[in-house]
């Protein structure tokens, strides 16, 4: 549920309703009204909320079924082995749960 997602997100970053709705430029209230399932953000919010937390939209609207990992900053070499070492550990556990 996004509410569950967004107030989870805000309260892991130690933020307030108050100061979420000043980055995003709402009230406070809206914040209270989306984490409780009252109402849902306009497109042009959920991108908002979405960079604050750096998460993409579909992760905010459980689209998203896989997990992502953030390589930015990492050299395209680095991000090579990164890759190479989930492979080996999807391997390994579809050679375990077999």
């Amino acid at each position: 549920m996004f509410g569950e997602k967004l107030k989870n997100l805000r309260t892991a970053q130690k933020m307030s309703q108050k100061e979420l709705a000043e980055r995003i430029g709402i009230a406070k209230s809206v914040i209270s009204f989306y984490e409780s399932g009252e109402r849902f953000p306009s497109y042009d919010v959920l991108i908002k909320i979405s960079r604050i937390f750096n998460v993409t939209t579909d992760f905010l609207l459980d689209v998203e079924r896989g997990r992502m990992i953030d390589i930015s900053g990492l050299s395209d070499e680095d991000a090579a082995v990164v890759a190479s070492v989930i492979e080996a550990l999807k391997r390994n556990s579809t050679i375990k749960n077999s």
